[in-house]
């Protein structure tokens, strides 16, 4: 279901919670891109594109975009003071050698157990995977932010990955517009929910099983 602005930056200001300082972070198209506009009393962070960028900083403001400086998926960005651009070959070297911190992306579907589905609907057109299977595998810590429900008003939290999988087991914490979850050897843990919504509501729309923590928080 479509999502407002308000809920977005809620979801990335959530996210950059997660962010410790000293980690090198990449971050994916849409809510993910919001991330650095959130980032609060954290330094020395790197965030990471594909296309060849390490230390982004925040969205430049409207009339101030640089046409030649974007993210890696297109979109106008920043670069923070040392920051730098290289090739996508090397940008991709920091992946696969797996020096990325924390990798924050969107999905079409998550699985219980943390597996993830974020690059195909069968039918459609996609300009390709691009870096996801490489992100998911091979970064310390994955994050997903997406919406809870799809435009149908199903649950994107499933029992079992029904579209073509990017990765297997490689999500340790979902961030939707409803709550947050962490995955466990046991199954997914509800450890806060957003406001206006219940336990009740998240219950109601979540397909996969789930623990609410003892100490569930409300933000």
């Amino acid at each position: 279901m479509g999502l407002g602005v308000r809920e977005k930056n809620a979801m990335a200001a959530r996210a950059a919670l997660e962010i410790s300082e000293g980690m090198v972070v990449n971050l994916g198209i849409g809510i993910p891109s919001l991330v650095p506009n959130h980032v609060k009393e954290v330094k020395n962070i790197l965030f990471h594109a594909e296309n060849g960028i390490l230390g982004i900083g925040k969205s430049p403001p409207v009339g101030e975009e640089d046409p030649n400086l974007c993210n890696a998926g297109g979109f106008p960005v920043t670069l923070e003071r040392g920051g730098s651009y290289f090739d996508s070959l090397t940008a991709f070297s920091i992946i696969r050698r797996g020096l990325l911190d924390l990798t924050i992306l969107g999905a079409l579907e998550v699985s219980g157990r943390g597996d993830l589905a974020n690059w195909i609907i069968p039918g459609k057109k996609v300009p390709g995977m691009g870096g996801a299977t490489e992100l998911a595998m091979k970064t310390k810590k994955v994050i997903v932010v997406m919406a809870h429900r799809d435009k149908y008003g199903n649950s994107k939290i499933v029992k079992e990955c029904k579209l073509p999988l990017t990765a297997k087991g490689c999500v340790k914490m979902i961030i939707t517009d409803m709550g947050v979850f962490e995955t466990t050897e046991t199954g997914l843990r509800l450890l806060e929910i957003f406001h206006p919504y219940t336990l009740s509501d998240i219950t109601q729309n979540t397909e996969a099983p789930f623990e609410a923590a003892d100490n569930l928080g409300f933000i």
